[in-house]
């Protein structure tokens, strides 16, 4: 119990201060220390610590847990102050000198901020302009760039080596009819890409860059459409032909504007007929297949006869030619020939003219004996 009775003691001191918690009402905080003479009419012994403030104490009193938490709290003194975080009595690091260090931070910050607004990094793929109180100057090249500080000079870095792609229509769902050089209606949808290739037009000469390559790209597909049939529209080659005269007209067009706007390369998605009549254009080209099967057939046929025909002449000739060296002898030979050709496709009967009848229906008279002679059966042995 003794160790507990000074724990309470130590834990009363440090609440109330230096003042003893034994009734001293000394402002020396020394009223009742043993030995020590007092006179007054105050009550000795411990005093409770919390109970409300007195007037027998000269109008001091030990603070009450609330003050400690109001006073020590991380809240307390804000609250009370309404002030900084240090409470009603934080003030700013004095200098050597006496003087505050919050204008010597202030100025810092400032020229940190216009150090930060004067270097620019521009990296390889990148350019930048560079506008002195809204007027363009100049550019910036890739690597480390100065300038004045912010607003006397401002620095817009823009990429001019990536890919940017326009697309139209801007769904493939929309259709874009566009009319072909034989009068009749396409839906094309195709990619136009493109990059920066000078950035102070880019910047200043066109309001829109965007809408500019997209404006461009139209104007210039519907113009090469319009001098190519529907079915060059169709076949790869005549798309490939295409491509390459929309991005010819379109550098064109930008460079006339002088946008800064390098044409890449232009690509076509999708090129079909019209929605409304797709099903009559799909018979148009099934027939138009069937009669070019029918002109490959003749053309086929054609040669085959015109070869057959080319031969036999290349083999008369030749005989011409042995015929000219020696007409009777080949004269003989083309008789030869020609009878066995002739009679080998014939029944014949070679007889002498002694003692026979010069007409005998040899050949009738065989086919007869052939039909009225008995089928021959062959039956084995018995035995066997």
């Amino acid at each position: 119990m003794r160790i507990f009775d000074g724990f309470g003691q130590r834990i009363s001191l440090a609440m109330a201060g230096k003042k003893s918690p034994w009734g001293g009402s000394g402002n020396d905080g020394e009223g009742d220390k043993p030995g020590s003479s007092e006179s007054g009419d105050k009550p000795k012994g411990p005093r409770n610590p919390w109970l409300p403030p007195g007037g027998g104490d000269g109008g001091r009193r030990a603070p009450n847990i609330e003050d400690i938490f109001k006073s020590r709290g991380p809240e307390g003194p804000r609250r009370s102050s309404g002030g900084g975080p240090g409470g009603p009595g934080f003030r700013f690091p004095q200098r050597p000198g006496g003087k505050s260090w919050f204008p010597v931070a202030l100025a810092g910050i400032v020229v940190f901020g216009l150090f930060a607004s004067s270097v620019h990094l521009v990296e390889a793929q990148e350019k930048a302009v560079v506008k002195t109180l809204g007027n363009f100057t100049r550019t910036m090249e890739p690597g480390l760039n100065f300038s004045a500080p912010f607003p006397i000079e401002t620095v817009d870095v823009e990429d001019v080596e990536g890919v940017r792609t326009v697309r139209i229509p801007g769904s493939n769902s929309q259709a874009k009819l566009i009319l072909t050089g034989d009068q009749n209606l396409v839906d094309l949808s195709y990619i136009v890409r493109w990059n920066i290739k000078d950035l102070a037009g880019f910047k200043f000469r066109v309001v829109d860059p965007i809408e500019t390559v997209n404006d461009a790209a139209e104007a210039a597909m519907r113009a090469s459409v319009a001098e190519t049939e529907l079915d060059e529209t169709f076949s790869g080659q005549g798309r490939a032909a295409i491509e390459l005269d929309v991005r010819e007209r379109m550098q064109r067009t930008l460079d006339g504007y002088q946008a800064g706007i390098r044409v890449l390369g232009v690509e076509i998605e999708k090129a079909d007929p019209p929605a409304q009549v797709v099903d009559a254009f799909r018979d148009v080209q099934v027939a138009e297949q069937n009669a070019d099967a029918a002109r490959n057939q003749a053309r086929g046929y054609a040669q085959q006869v015109l070869a057959q025909a080319e031969g036999e002449a290349e083999a008369f000739d030749k005989v011409y030619e042995q015929y000219r060296l020696a007409p009777q002898v080949t004269r003989q030979r083309l008789y030869y020939e020609t009878m066995e050709r002739v009679l080998s496709q014939t029944d014949k009967t070679i007889v002498e003219t002694n003692n026979v009848t010069p007409y005998l229906p040899l050949p009738e008279i065989k086919r007869r004996a052939q039909r009225s002679a008995p089928a021959t059966t062959v039956t084995a042995p018995e035995g066997q």
